[in-house]
Formats: structure tokens, C-alpha cells, sequence
């Protein structure tokens, strides 16, 4: 593997950038992406040896690896592009949030004869702000990152071992995960957590900007436990539309399930029923250490 190209130089592609430079990659890292200020900071933290300013210029490319580090709904625009152009001795993987469609489409598209090889990947790293200038080169160190093979798909080859041994290097812990089931957990620990965090902040500004006084006082008065549970509403639409576009069913199922559990400490609050629910809390917690 001695030529790497990162689709998408954000948050995630220029750490992957990073990752690669700081654990012993002597290759080249070239980098895409829509916007030529991400691309331009990719660039400036080196995260990448060479900017492409030419869409086109992805679909040439020569590289052994693409990394397909877009949103999902990108990523499966950009799947469709690179399958004709790539060679059957290239790889593609990405680090979509979702991994259902994607999987599909590799499933079409790639791992058959005179094709590419595509290894669907989901590293779960990141922060609620995105952009290259937040890139690390330990964004994944300790971090699970998962993939998904299609049914049927025959054992990659050397590159994709390679690309595995990689990753391992980045200090991620790697697990397999059937397309299906990664959807629909992500949606459970992941989306979930994402979408209530949105919910409840957006709701607080409901209730008080227009109350400059109220606002003060939660600003004074809000600790620990309103940053923690408002943290992620920081992140913004355009890092999540595609996952509830490409994931619907799971996010809706989980929150339906979050809005019956809610009613029901609700009509608690004065009896035993709260504190069972306290105590299976507690619990999950304690597993989790």
C-alpha cells in the first residue's frame, strides 16, 4: 500500500491522514474535498501530501486505497462513480455512520471479477464539532471500528489486510458486525443519543431566548449534567441528515421506544414504579463501568 486517497477531508478523513503519517506511513496521502478551505486545512496540518482540486481528478485516481471519509448520502453517490473507473487491484472503504445502503450497493458495485474490492467500515470516533482543524492523529486510539460485509462476499485480499492491519496500527479495536445489526444498534447508542441531545437543546431555546433573565440563570445555574446532556447538540444537521435519511426505521423505532419509557416515569413520579427505574439504571451503568 504505498498511495492513499481521503474523499472528504473533515474531521474524520483528516485524522484517518494524520493516523496513517503518525504510525509509520511513507506513502503518499492525497485528499478531495467540496470544500477548498477544509481541503486547504487538510493540507496546512498535513494531514494529507496533496490537495486534488479537480472532482474528476478522484475518478483517475491510481491510489491503492480510497477512503470515503463524506457523509452517507455522498458516500453512495461517490460509490456509483468510482465502481466503472477502479481497478480490481484497488480498494475502497469508508467511514459512513450507516452502514445498511451502503453494504447494498458495495454488494452490486464491487468484490466480484475485474472489480474493485469495497470493505464498508464505520470507525465510532469523533467529536460534536467537525473540520479538519480538529483533527488527530489518536482520534481512533481505543476506539471500536467496525465492519460490515456483504452475504456471500468472498475473504479480501492482501490489500484489505493490509488496510485492517492499519487500522490496528491507529489503535482501534476492530469488529465485525452483520449490515443489519450495525444499524440498528448504532441507532440504539449512537443516533439516539445524538437526536435527544438535539431535541432537548433545541427545546431550552425555546423556552428562554426569549427570556434573557431565564437564560442567565440556566447559564449560571446548568452544571456537569446540562453539558453532558446537551453536549452533542452542538453537532450540527449537516453531520446527521444523512444518517436519519439512510437509517429511518431503527432512529424512529428507538425513539418511539424513548417516548413510551418517558411516559411511564412520567405517570411515576410518586411511586415505587421510579425508583425500578433508577434501580435498572443504575445497573446499566454499572456494567459499563
Amino acid at each position: 500500500m504505498k498511495k492513499m486517497l481521503i474523499v472528504g477531508t473533515g474531521l474524520i478523513g483528516a485524522s484517518v491522514g494524520l493516523a496513517l503519517k503518525a504510525n509509520g506511513f511513507e506513502g503518499e496521502v492525497a485528499g478531495w474535498d467540496a470544500s477548498a478551505e477544509e481541503l486547504q486545512r487538510a493540507l496546512g496540518c498535513k494531514a494529507i501530501d496533496r490537495a486534488l482540486e479537480r472532482r474528476e481528478a478522484v475518478l483517475e485516481t491510481d491510489a491503492d486505497v480510497v477512503v470515503l471519509a463524506t457523509p452517507v448520502l455522498p458516500i453512495l453517490d461517490w460509490m456509483q462513480q468510482l465502481a466503472p473507473k477502479l481497478k480490481e487491484t484497488q480498494l475502497v472503504t469508508d467511514v459512513g455512520s450507516t452502514k445498511g445502503e451502503i453494504t447494498a450497493l458495495a454488494s452490486k458495485l464491487f468484490n466480484r471479477a475485474g472489480r474493485a474490492r469495497c470493505l464498508p467500515g464505520h470507525p465510532m470516533a469523533g467529536k460534536e464539532s467537525g473540520g479538519a482543524a480538529l483533527a488527530e492523529a489518536d482520534l481512533f486510539r481505543g476506539a471500536t471500528w467496525l465492519f460490515c460485509s456483504g452475504e456471500g462476499w468472498a475473504p479480501g485480499g492482501e490489500l484489505e489486510m493490509e488496510w485492517r492491519k492499519w487500522v490496528a496500527r491507529f489503535g482501534a479495536v476492530m469488529r465485525e458486525l452483520d449490515p443489519a445489526r450495525h444499524d440498528e444498534v448504532c441507532a440504539w447508542v449512537s443516533h439516539l443519543p445524538q437526536m435527544v441531545s438535539t431535541a432537548m437543546s433545541a427545546m431550552l431555546e425555546d423556552q428562554f431566548a426569549g427570556d434573557r433573565e431565564g437564560m442567565a440563570a440556566v447559564q449560571a445555574i446548568g452544571g456537569r449534567a446540562l453539558r453532558e446532556m446537551t453536549r452533542l447538540g452542538a453537532s450540527p444537521y449537516s453531520m446527521w441528515r444523512d444518517v436519519a435519511m439512510t437509517n429511518t426505521r431503527a432512529v424512529a423505532e428507538t425513539l418511539a421506544a424513548l417516548e413510551q419509557r418517558l411516559a411511564h416515569v412520567r405517570e411515576n413520579l410518586r411511586t415505587p414504579e421510579l425508583r425500578d427505574e433508577f434501580v435498572k439504571a443504575n445497573g446499566f451503568r454499572a456494567k459499563r463501568g
